[in-house]
């Protein structure tokens, strides 16, 4: 079982030392696969314990939360994804401002040699790190060589176009509706994972009861859109989901709405996992609710016809 660590001191995954992959890892996709693959290579031939170092919050939000950019994967479903890559051990250490004021040298020092007891480090191109993102490749090298651990610097992952795979180029496909480049460069579809929570019912009412996820980050992706759901022993069944604040009924947080067609039975506290299909169109608010209602089953007959086609059932 990986374990996760969230603070520091922590005790060293293993007495032997650790190979560490460091970076943010938001959507854990082919490029962040293979740093994590590396390490888990260096690790399994040297008998050491393989790692996986990110923070949550992402530095990013935590210095600039209204211009950070959207997220692909919140902090279970990224733990979850480098587990499932090899790690022993996942960290996801609170960003906060002791953290922030870290100077690099003092996070090779106290968190890499120290903490983890690293014996190789792994990290993407540009890599920085500590306060003022001082630290670079060149400092983690140098005091690695002090310390006692190599540093390893993964070399670019480039699609079918040439281009370099990123969070950014992700979130760009996913916010024009292009699901299939997404899962091109993430290595799976995209989907969003959790709880199924009690909403007010109001689907229900109007003919649509949904199984409600809230999204406690900014989506990548908000609208009406056909998806597939998975988990709780349901295996790719056709829905029609809603993402977004719901600003005919009042607005709020975002929360993901699936509508799971010809579904009987009670999701209530069941770990969901709605996959990404098709965008149908964005989000907007009616002028009252039986034009919302006609809108909506003007979208259950697309989201049905999306799912129906030929080659989308071949993927299923």
């Amino acid at each position: 079982m990986t374990r996760l660590f969230r603070s520091l001191p922590v005790e060293p995954p293993d007495p032997c030392g650790c190979a560490v992959a460091i970076g943010a890892f938001d959507g854990v996709h082919l490029g962040h696969r293979r740093l994590l693959a590396r390490a888990a290579t260096v690790a399994a031939e040297r008998g050491l314990a393989a790692v996986a170092l990110s923070f949550e919050p992402l530095p990013r939000e935590f210095f600039a939360p209204q211009a950070a950019p959207a997220r692909l994967t919140p902090a279970r479903t990224r733990f979850e994804l480098m587990a499932a890559a090899g790690m022993d051990a996942v960290g996801l250490l609170r960003f906060d401002a002791r953290l922030a004021a870290m100077p690099a040298a003092a996070f090779v020092d106290q968190v890499l040699a120290g903490a983890l007891a690293a014996r190789h480090v792994v990290v993407g191109p540009g890599f920085r790190f500590g306060q003022g993102r001082a630290g670079d490749i060149d400092l983690l090298r140098t005091r690695g060589a002090a310390l006692g651990f190599g540093v390893e610097e993964a070399p670019l992952v480039a699609c079918a176009d040439g281009e370099r795979i990123s969070a950014t180029r992700i979130r760009g496909a996913l916010a024009a509706g292009d699901f299939e480049g997404a899962a091109a460069l993430l290595g799976r579809p995209y989907a969003i994972a959790g709880k199924v929570v009690r909403g007010r019912q109001l689907g229900r009412k109007l003919g649509y009861p949904t199984a409600n996820i809230p999204v406690r980050w900014r989506p990548a992706v908000t609208g009406i859109l056909a998806v597939r759901v998975h988990g709780a022993g349901l295996a790719g069944w056709p829905a029609v989901a809603s993402l977004g604040t719901r600003p005919t009924v009042g607005g709020g947080p975002a929360v993901l709405e699936a509508h799971l067609f010809d579904f009987e039975g009670d999701l209530y506290g069941r770990r969901l996992s709605v996959e990404f299909v098709a965008h149908l169109r964005g989000e907007r608010r009616f002028d009252d609710l039986p034009a919302m209602v006609e809108q909506m089953h003007e979208d259950a007959r697309q989201a049905r016809a999306v799912l129906a086609a030929p080659a989308l059932r071949a993927s299923a």
